[in-house]
């Protein structure tokens, strides 16, 4: 069984033009980074022409689809019917996307499956982390 799950999902980005572009995103999750998930965008998606990636917490993704979660760099909130609002909050300025509730909703059964809520510090290899940090 694969511990990484990756689902692609087609974001909204909210810009002060009327019409919001649609741009490919991928959300991933890592049954060895068992709190977190990160959401990717190709290049052609950002303003530097560079792959970036976002991780925070699959708490956060899971609170904010059903209220406003989040104080940092991530927040997230629902939208209307079917719709859930991620903010990247950076010095270079804000990015706001309209992700479809349903497709995070599937994602995160997905990562449910493979890190029930609550157990994510049973996968946690302590051992293994001591030893990078002490490494580094």
């Amino acid at each position: 069984m694969s511990t990484v799950i990756e689902q692609a999902v087609q974001a909204r980005l909210v810009a002060s033009a009327p019409r919001m572009e649609t741009v490919p995103a991928t959300l991933r999750y890592d049954r060895e980074d068992p709190f977190a998930v990160s959401m990717a965008f190709p290049p052609p998606a950002t303003l530097e022409g560079v792959e970036v990636s976002w991780a925070f917490a699959r708490e956060l993704l899971a609170e904010g689809m059903d209220g406003p979660a989040g104080l940092g760099d991530v927040r997230v909130r629902p939208y209307g019917y079917d719709r859930t609002v991620v903010e990247f909050h950076a010095p270079e300025g804000v990015a706001v996307v309209h992700v479809r509730t349903s497709e995070l909703r599937h994602f995160l059964r997905r990562s449910q499956h493979l890190v029930p809520a609550g157990r994510e510090h049973q996968y946690l290899d302590w051992d293994q982390d001591l030893a990078q940090l002490l490494d580094d």
